[in-house]
């Protein structure tokens, strides 16, 4: 492998179509504001480097990141790329992801609006991220100890799992499939709606107007915090710790268990799901309006 150090590029697609590099101590900075850096490249290693120019990884093949910087102004840096190791490194462009698989990312730092935008086989740890549209239409997500804020994250996403992780974002995981949320804590408006086979365990949900027009929700041990006008024209299978403000219209095969409701609303003809008040200690009483 060759190792390239201490050098500066600023030149349009400077090492266009290379294979097997070592660059080290390295800076994409400068007059000539050249994109595309390593465009069409495989097996690349990068480490403790500077990128200030747009479009750098795009149609990568084998590409390890590691003790990085990408400023605001490199732009798209990961775009349609594959088999991909970031560690330790700042992704601050917009839209720094996207259209890649097979990418494992840890201890990330991550400020870039429509960051993941349909990629696939995405393995997340111990990252923070702020973001608009965040993994939007993305599959095969795996996020452990993940802290993100921003508003409309993980729409149209499927068959993904996200563990200890702490959400801030408001109309998150609108239309998910196939979706698991463990042991995580998450805050935002208008939570999940139109989602199908969701499962929310073991988390701390706040927020008005969760989980309207669901198919094959489960929650499983939450507690909900401010949320009101749950569950409209759903169909949930839901085990609640702590009281709801109120709950709307749930639909026919839903069992909702609280241990106390502000309200129940019914007020079509299909708003005819269960709703149950059980007291902690084990007392049980049907609370259906």
């Amino acid at each position: 492998m060759q190792t390239i150090q201490n050098q500066t590029f600023d030149a349009e697609r400077a090492l266009y179509g290379s294979s097997g590099l070592l660059v080290k101590d390295c800076a994409f900075d400068g007059p000539a504001d050249g994109e595309s850096a390593f465009k069409e490249c495989s097996n690349i290693q990068v480490e403790h480097s500077f990128f200030n120019l747009r479009y750098p990884f795009w149609h990568n093949h084998g590409l390890s990141i590691r003790d990085c910087e990408m400023t605001e102004l490199c732009r798209a840096a990961l775009w349609y790329s594959d088999h991909i190791a970031v560690g330790n490194t700042k992704l601050h462009g917009i839209k720094a992801l996207r259209e890649c698989s097979d990418v494992t990312m840890h201890g990330c730092s991550i400020i870039s609006p429509e960051f993941g935008w349909s990629s696939r086989n995405i393995r997340m740890e111990d990252c923070g991220a702020e973001s608009e549209y965040f993994m939007m239409r993305a599959a095969g997500l795996h996020f452990t100890n993940v802290r993100m804020k921003g508003k409309y994250s993980f729409q149209y996403i499927e068959d993904s799992v996200f563990e200890n992780c702490t959400f801030d974002t408001k109309d998150a995981f609108w239309h998910a499939k196939n979706v698991t949320v463990r042991n995580s804590v998450v805050s935002g408006e208008y939570l999940a709606w139109y989602c199908e086979n969701v499962t929310f365990e073991n988390c701390r949900i706040t927020g008005t107007q969760p989980f309207c027009y669901c198919k094959g929700l489960k929650l499983i041990n939450c507690g909900m915090t401010g949320c009101d006008l749950a569950f409209e024209r759903s169909t949930v299978q839901a085990d609640i710790t702590t009281p709801v403000a109120s709950i709307k219209n749930p639909l026919a095969g839903s069992c909702i268990t609280v241990p106390a409701v502000g309200e129940i609303i019914r007020d079509i003809a299909e708003g005819t799901g269960t709703v149950q008040i059980k007291k902690r200690e084990g007392k049980t009483g049907c609370a259906c309006a």
